[in-house]
């Protein structure tokens, strides 16, 4: 294969991260204008779950992970792409599937899940295409 096969491929998958990224942002952005959400944030407590120290860490771990894919996407030889947006999509997509069974799903949340569930199905199957080419 040549490079300017791969160097496709890369952007490709790295805009795909910033897609998926932008989604999941947007969403919390949404969030914070649900005035039921927003009064359980502010009390620390959401459904139940505590939002602690180590909460936010976790989540702020979760989220780095799509961030650091758009860098990683560009950069990694092509072997270790493929794997590591099979990897990573696969631990997103089953964090996301996994939300939609605690606390309340709203509508707007639902939609926006739907969108991220189904752009890092795409990057599996698209990583998972592009590895077989190699």
């Amino acid at each position: 294969m040549n490079t300017l096969y791969f160097n496709q491929q890369k952007k490709i998958l790295s805009t795909l991260w910033i897609f998926v990224t932008l989604n999941y942002l947007y969403c919390d952005v949404m969030s914070l204008m649900d005035s039921n959400l927003l009064n359980q944030y502010l009390t620390g407590e959401i459904d139940g779950l505590t939002l602690d120290n180590n909460f936010l860490l976790g989540a702020a771990i979760l989220m780095e992970l799509p961030i650091a894919m758009i860098l990683l996407s560009k950069i990694l030889p092509p072997i270790y792409n493929c794997w590591t947006n099979i990897i990573i999509a696969i631990i997103k997509t089953l964090v996301m599937v996994a939300t939609l069974f605690i606390g309340t799903t709203t509508n707007y949340y639902l939609f926006f899940a739907t969108i991220e569930i189904a752009t890092t199905l795409f990057i599996i199957g698209y990583s998972w295409y592009w590895k077989h080419k190699l």
